[in-house]
């Protein structure tokens, strides 16, 4: 990637920088310079990296967004050298990097009706997402609700137990994870099985070997509604009435009005 010159930052390591260079100026898509080295944590395989943003005009240098006054860090960032999920250069530009460093990527918008800019990040915070829901198992689980075993690596079947189904949501936690509360806004890291009512699967993130990211904002209102309010590392055996699946139309392996059965781990909110 081709390195941007004449670019600077001042202010202290992790907090919002003072980015400065000559305006007007251009840059080229997935350029970057690193603009401070970080006093943190190594950032390491499999991290995910939260960072605060800054967005700014190369024309005249104008702020044209930011997350750092309202803390809202983007964490949708996973370091993994599988080419599918993040490109090779972009591995070798975070791995080389610790928490509290800043680095600007250049975003060319010339050829569009949008503004060329950096996008300036600080890298402040990361974590492991979990493999498989981590908790105490939940006591006292309703007896009539569909039974849920696990195997050894977490991937779950189910036992229909004659549940006929409700006409209202149902969002129990099987697991009851530790980690932070799930907000209906954000995106969730996720491995999930889905069922019929008569015990047909009609998918599951499992049998792919690989969890799969949701925005809580583009799914079904049962996940949404469902999954909200629940903490990471939680299983969650989620019944989803017609009105908050896919009604009364064919989805797939769904037929029109079918209730869905879901057993969810959330591995991660962001």
């Amino acid at each position: 990637m081709h390195q941007i010159a004449g670019v600077t930052a001042k202010g202290e390591l992790g907090k919002k920088p003072t980015v400065s260079f000559k305006t007007p100026m251009t840059v080229e898509d997935n350029s970057y310079v690193v603009l401070q080295k970080g006093d943190g944590a190594q950032i390491e395989d499999g991290d995910r990296v939260c960072s605060q943003g800054i967005a700014i005009s190369v024309k005249d240098g104008s702020e044209l967004a930011s997350t750092w006054e309202k803390n809202t860090p983007n964490c949708s960032t996973v370091v993994t050298s599988d080419t599918s999920q993040m490109t090779e250069n972009y591995y070798k530009i975070f791995k080389s990097l610790k928490l509290n460093s800043t680095v600007a990527f250049g975003v060319n918008d010339s050829n569009s009706s949008g503004t060329s800019y950096l996008m300036v990040l600080t890298l402040v915070s990361k974590s492991k997402d979990l493999k498989k829901a981590t908790g105490e198992k939940v006591a006292g689980v309703p007896a009539d609700l569909p039974k849920v075993t696990l195997a050894k690596d977490g991937k779950p079947s189910i036992d229909m137990n004659g549940y006929k189904g409700s006409d209202s949501l149902v969002s129990q936690d099987l697991i009851k994870g530790k980690g932070a509360v799930v907000k209906d806004t954000q995106s969730v890291m996720a491995h999930y099985t889905g069922w019929l009512l008569d015990g047909t699967q009609f998918d599951s993130s499992w049998d792919r070997g690989q969890s799969s990211a949701f925005s809580l904002d583009s799914v079904i209102k049962g996940w949404k509604q469902g999954l909200a309010g629940h903490t990471v590392g939680s299983q969650v055996l989620l019944v989803v009435p017609p009105s908050l699946g896919y009604g009364n139309k064919d989805q797939e392996k769904i037929p029109a009005n079918s209730t869905l059965v879901f057993v969810v781990d959330i591995l991660a909110a962001y």
